[in-house]
C-alpha cells in the first residue's frame, strides 16, 4: 500500500472504548502438537462482532471487526496468508505521566496496517518504528509467524518493548498472558490482575499434564467460571430446575458481560505451508457461540452467519447476545453484575453450557480429520468450502432445533 494511503488512514480518527481483554501467546515447544498460539478474549462495548475478508494490502487476510465498521477500518484479531496473527489487549499502565497526548485508541488501525504488510515479527517492529508518533496506543500487542516467532510487544505512543515467548529467561514455559496492564509499566496501576491470576492458574494446570491446545483455551479458559481471587467455581454450584432463577455475583471472571468474542490461531511447525494457520473463532457472546476454524485460503466463503447482513450483524453474534439476555435478566442498576446460572447449567441439563459442547465436540472432531488430511496432501480451497458448508449446515440447524433462533 502506498505511503500517503497508509498516512492518512493512520491520521483518521476513530472513537472507540477499549475495555479489559483477556490474552495469551503460547510456543511451539509448550502446545500439545508443536503449534504456537494466540489467544484474545475480546471485552468491549462493541457486542455486535463480524469477520471480514480484505484484499487491500500486500498479503490477504481475515479479521475481526466491529459490525458496525462497514468497511474495516479497525481489525481486531486476525491472520494474513503469510501466517502472520495479532492481536491486542488494551494496557492501563503504560502511558508516563508527561505524556499528554490525545488521540488514543487506535490499536485496531496499526493490527489493520500489520495484517496488509507484515510477514514476520521484525516486519512487524520495523512498522512500529515507521509509524508516525505519536501512535495513539497504550497496549499489548500480540504476535506469532510462521518462522516460529512468538512475542508481546508492550506498546505507547512513542515506544515499545519485546517480550520474546520463545526466550526461557522471559517465558520459562512457553507461554506467556497479559490482561490490562503491562510489565514494563508502574504495576500499581492497570486493571485485570484477578483475571491474570486466573488465566495463569488454568494454563499452568494444562501446561503441567501436556495438555494445552487451541480446545484447551477456547472451552477451558475462556468459558471458565473460575474466580481466582474468592476461589469460586461457578461450574460446582448446586443445579436447580431450569425454570428457577439462580444468580450469582459475576464480576472479574475471564468471561464478562462486555465478552463480546474470544479467537485462538494456531500457527504453523517450521517447514509447514503458511496456509495450514488457523483462526478458531467465537464470534458473540462466548459463553452462547460456538466455535468455528477460519483459513485465510477460503477467502471470503466463510459461513454466512459471521458476516454482517442487511442489518449489519453478523447473524451468530446476534444470536449469541439473545442467548446473554437469558443470562443477564436484570438490566437495570447493577444487573450485568449478576448472572443468572441457570441460563447456562440447569438440573435439566438444558442450559447453554451443557447443549453447546455437543455441537462443538463435533465440529473439533471434524478439524481434526480435515487438518490431518490437510498435513498430508496441503491445503486445497474447495476442501475448505466443503468443510465450511458442512460446519454452517450443523450450526444452522442446531441453533434453531435447539435454540429456537434462525441464523439464516
Amino acid at each position: 500500500m502506498r505511503t500517503s494511503v497508509l498516512l492518512l488512514l493512520f491520521t483518521m480518527f476513530f472513537s472507540c472504548t477499549v475495555l479489559p481483554c483477556t490474552t495469551a501467546i503460547v510456543a511451539g515447544k509448550a502446545t500439545d502438537d508443536g503449534r504456537p498460539l494466540l489467544w484474545k478474549h475480546r471485552d468491549t462495548n462493541y457486542f455486535q462482532n463480524k469477520i471480514m475478508y480484505f484484499e487491500d494490502g500486500k498479503y490477504p487476510y481475515i479479521g475481526l471487526v466491529n459490525s458496525e465498521d462497514v468497511e474495516g477500518e479497525e481489525i481486531w484479531a486476525g491472520v494474513n496468508s503469510s501466517g502472520f496473527a495479532i492481536m491486542n489487549s488494551a494496557s492501563y499502565n503504560l502511558k508516563p505521566d508527561d505524556d499528554t497526548t490525545s488521540i488514543q485508541d487506535r490499536e485496531g488501525i496499526v493490527m489493520k496496517l500489520a495484517l496488509q504488510q507484515c510477514a514476520t515479527l521484525e516486519d512487524f517492529e520495523k512498522l512500529l518504528d515507521e509509524l508516525p508518533k505519536p501512535l495513539g496506543v497504550e497496549t499489548n500487542f500480540g504476535v506469532i509467524d510462521a518462522q516460529g516467532g512468538a512475542a508481546f510487544y508492550e506498546t505507547d505512543n512513542f515506544t515499545f518493548r519485546k517480550y520474546d515467548v520463545n526466550d526461557p529467561d522471559v517465558a520459562p514455559d512457553g507461554y506467556l498472558i497479559r490482561s490490562n496492564f503491562s510489565y514494563s509499566g508502574d504495576m500499581e496501576k492497570g486493571h485485570g490482575y484477578i483475571r491474570y491470576d486466573t488465566a495463569t492458574e488454568l494454563f499452568d494446570e494444562r501446561y503441567n499434564d501436556g495438555e494445552l491446545s487451541a480446545r484447551f483455551i477456547l472451552t477451558g479458559a475462556t468459558r471458565s467460571l473460575k474466580h481466582s481471587r474468592t476461589g469460586v467455581d461457578l461450574r460446582d454450584h448446586e443445579l436447580q430446575p431450569e425454570e428457577t432463577t439462580q444468580f450469582h455475583f459475576f464480576r472479574d471472571f475471564i468471561p464478562r458481560f462486555t465478552s463480546a468474542s474470544s479467537i485462538v490461531v494456531r500457527g504453523v511447525q517450521r517447514g509447514e505451508s503458511a496456509g495450514y494457520t488457523t483462526m478458531f473463532t467465537i464470534l458473540g457472546f462466548p459463553l452462547a457461540a460456538v466455535t468455528v476454524p477460519l483459513w485465510v485460503a477460503g477467502e471470503n466463503e466463510f459461513p454466512g452467519y459471521l458476516k454482517a447482513d442487511e442489518s449489519d450483524t453478523a447473524p451468530l453474534s446476534d444470536a449469541s447476545l439473545r442467548l446473554k439476555a437469558e443470562c443477564f435478566p436484570v438490566v437495570r442498576g447493577s444487573g450485568r453484575d449478576y448472572i443468572n446460572m441457570n441460563a447456562l447449567l440447569n438440573s435439566e441439563q438444558t442450559g447453554i453450557l451443557q447443549r453447546l459442547p455437543e455441537l462443538e465436540e463435533e465440529i473439533f472432531s471434524r478439524e481434526e480429520e480435515f487438518f490431518k488430511n490437510v498435513v498430508d496432501k496441503g491445503i486445497d480451497r474447495s476442501g475448505i468450502l466443503e468443510f465450511y458448508s458442512e460446519v454452517e449446515t450443523m450450526v444452522v440447524d442446531f441453533y434453531e432445533s435447539i435454540f429456537g433462533i434462525a441464523l439464516q
